[in-house]
């Protein structure tokens, strides 16, 4: 009787594994930690003028990373942000004012409240798109700075200052500030961050590539921008008081400025669109530029002009993308990585 030849022994098949963190995004993360716990030491050692300028720098970088989360990942190319920015600090004012309301709790208060009027606002936004969107997004902020400059209970045109403060110590009022400050950029950062690695994050990547081939997959599209912009609106909102409790003095057309959005979109562009990174290397270079050479008047904004061209001409997707693609950094990675690992054992 003739046997059969034995089967031959099967390749094991090979493993694959999702990697989601790098070598440098672990230590990144270490360095991060480590330096928010030696800046929340500051008010200890530091002088009052370094908080400062770390309060409207932190008001900066929030706001473009807000931009950056809805233009950069959601598509929405929006110039009409500010309107958010200058509402959120408005209504702290008042609850301060006004309700007696300590200014520091009504800072998320501002925000939730421009994230509210974000809502009916997103009924007009959404039914433009591509420039258009972006003019009407302008038009609604000065349709906001007109309605504040006629109220003469918050001091019409020429503004009016915050009074409720007035029985703090500027020391702990500036502490408290910094504080502040330093716990909504680590917010921000880390809430963007966590999103954008989650299974809402890929949806609104999918829409910003291509709406019709999203909603195709059964992605919510309307229900996922409104979502993007309601959170872009809380995070304008709430730098937008965190700004006027340092600032302690607010107008119309401090508030609803629209170099508010040009700064963003400078810090984004500079930095990368569409990075986490981006705005802030963005905002580095936005206040070094601003600290060395705003004494120069219109060349401080001539300089800008000419750098956010070169930047964009010669490194079109950033200076943290161009380090990305040359060297591979990536200290907050997003993406889902397949790679090969061991093989599984046959069985």
């Amino acid at each position: 009787m003739t046997l059969n030849p034995p089967l031959a022994a099967a390749t094991p098949p090979a493993a694959f594994d999702v990697v989601r963190s790098t070598a440098a995004s672990r230590a990144a993360l270490g360095g991060a930690v480590a330096l928010a716990l030696l800046a929340a030491t500051l008010p200890f050692w530091g002088e009052s003028s370094w908080m400062r300028e770390f309060v409207e720098i932190a008001c900066y970088l929030i706001f473009a990373i807000m931009w950056n989360l809805l233009a950069g990942y959601g598509g929405m190319v929006s110039i009409g942000q500010q309107a958010f920015f200058g509402f959120g600090g408005y209504v702290m004012l008042m609850l301060g004012n006004f309700a007696g309301v300590n200014p520091f709790i009504a800072i998320p208060l501002g925000a939730l409240a421009a994230a509210l009027v974000a809502v009916p606002v997103s009924f007009v936004a959404f039914r433009l798109s591509g420039g258009y969107f972006a003019i009407g997004t302008w038009v609604i902020a000065e349709v906001f700075r007109l309605s504040f400059a006629n109220v003469s209970a918050v001091g019409g045109g020429s503004g009016t200052t915050l009074t409720a403060l007035r029985g703090i110590e500027r020391a702990t009022r500036e502490s408290v500030t910094y504080w502040m400050a330093l716990a909504c950029v680590v917010a921000a950062i880390a809430l963007v961050y966590l999103f954008l690695r989650s299974k809402r994050g890929l949806a609104l990547l999918a829409i910003r590539d291509n709406e019709v081939a999203a909603e195709s997959q059964g992605i919510p599209v309307v229900r996922m921008k409104l979502a993007v912009y309601v959170v872009a609106a809380f995070g304008a909102g709430l730098a937008g008081a965190l700004y006027f409790v340092g600032n302690l003095r607010i107008s119309p057309d401090a508030a609803f400025s629209v170099n508010w959005t040009a700064f963003a979109i400078f810090m984004v562009v500079i930095g990368g669109i569409g990075r986490i990174e981006g705005p802030l290397v963005g905002a580095l270079i936005f206040w070094a530029l601003n600290k060395f050479l705003s004494d120069y008047g219109t060349w401080y904004l001539l300089g800008l002009g000419l750098l956010a061209i070169v930047v964009t001409i010669f490194f079109k997707q950033g200076l943290w993308g161009y380090a990305q693609q040359r060297w591979g950094w990536s200290l907050f990675p997003t993406q889902r990585v397949l790679v090969h690992g061991e093989r599984i054992p046959s069985r």
